[in-house]
């Protein structure tokens, strides 16, 4: 008997809940997913942040009772940003041991000791006059290698308040050589560098700065990726992993998609992506519309990126969508 057209059929694995999650090519897992969230010195209650519904400047309280909540979820970690009450313009806050992140990196550690990964942002811009992630120099340009020197005592600081990881995201030229050379003098062997190593200079990062109260003016072009180039980021990411990065990043994701398989391909570490504000802020002002289905999107955005190559997804969705794949 002769075939009837189509003879090829790939709907026949399609046909039922079952079947497409049978042979489903992309997992989407709690464990992969890091959570980031902000505390700000001195807020007596949580601070909404208008252009980023639903997530919010914590207290120290609220912190610890969301990154509670959050592990409980099952999200395999949370990447901590601290909003100071005064800025300097070296960023002083940054290595003071008392300083808001530093504290709250002690707060969580105690709270939830080993049962999640928790990172810090060794970064300078939340703790500077200016904004910028690094000093200035007396033109007003970013002064890369007295930057490294801060940076190296950042890291240490965070290492000892309690951070499993350093998320060093300032672009400058050597960062995780430099961070890893001052972990390793003062013994902190084990503490894991997850490199922002392919960061671009953004236009989806406006909500962040509201989120981190952030004072800068101008553009960070000097130091950040032209959205235009691949290659160039394939080139941050070697330089990164010959100076000791255990992950590298790429940063943001959706309109990145392309440099995170190249990523992938190139890497022999893990692979981590940052869905960042401004692509949280749109699916969820067009979801507050009714134009999207709130969750099937949220899901649909999260498994794109893990389907492009990101073994590791940062998202402010992160504690919700790992409750909805539960």
């Amino acid at each position: 008997m002769v075939g009837v057209f189509p003879e090829q059929r790939p709907r026949r694995l399609r046909t039922t809940p079952a079947m497409r999650r049978l042979v489903g090519e992309t997992t989407l897992r709690p464990r992969q997913l890091i959570l980031p969230m902000f505390v700000a010195e001195g807020a007596a209650a949580p601070r909404p942040i208008s252009s980023m519904p639903g997530v919010v400047q914590h207290t120290r309280d609220t912190l610890r009772k969301a990154a509670v909540e959050a592990v409980n979820a099952g999200v395999g970690g949370l990447m901590l940003f601290g909003v100071p009450a005064h800025r300097d313009a070296e960023g002083s806050g940054a290595v003071d041991e008392n300083g808001i992140l530093n504290v709250a990196l002690r707060d969580l550690r105690s709270e939830l000791g080993d049962a999640t990964v928790l990172m810090a942002d060794t970064c300078l811009d939340e703790f500077t006059d200016h904004g910028h992630c690094g000093v200035l120099d007396a033109d007003g340009d970013v002064d890369n290698d007295a930057t490294l020197r801060l940076y190296g005592e950042m890291a240490v600081a965070q290492a000892e308040a309690g951070a499993h990881v350093l998320g060093p995201s300032g672009m400058m030229d050597g960062q995780v050589g430099v961070i890893r050379r001052a972990l390793d003098e003062v013994g902190h062997l084990d503490k894991a560098i997850l490199a922002y190593s392919a960061k671009y200079a953004s236009a989806f990062y406006g909500p962040f700065r509201e989120a981190v109260d952030s004072q800068l003016k101008g553009d960070r072009k000097t130091y950040q990726q032209d959205p235009g180039n691949g290659r160039e980021a394939l080139r941050e990411i070697e330089l990164d992993l010959a100076e000791g990065a255990d992950m590298v990043m790429v940063k943001p994701a959706l309109s990145y998609l392309d440099i995170i398989k190249a990523a992938a391909d190139l890497s022999p570490v893990p692979v981590a992506a940052y869905n960042i504000s401004g692509e949280y802020a749109m699916v969820e002002a067009a979801a507050a519309n009714g134009w999207l289905d709130r969750e099937r999107t949220v899901l649909e955005v999260l498994t794109s990126i893990r389907r492009a190559g990101a073994d590791l997804i940062l998202s402010y969705w992160a504690a919700e969508a790992a409750a909805w794949l539960d």
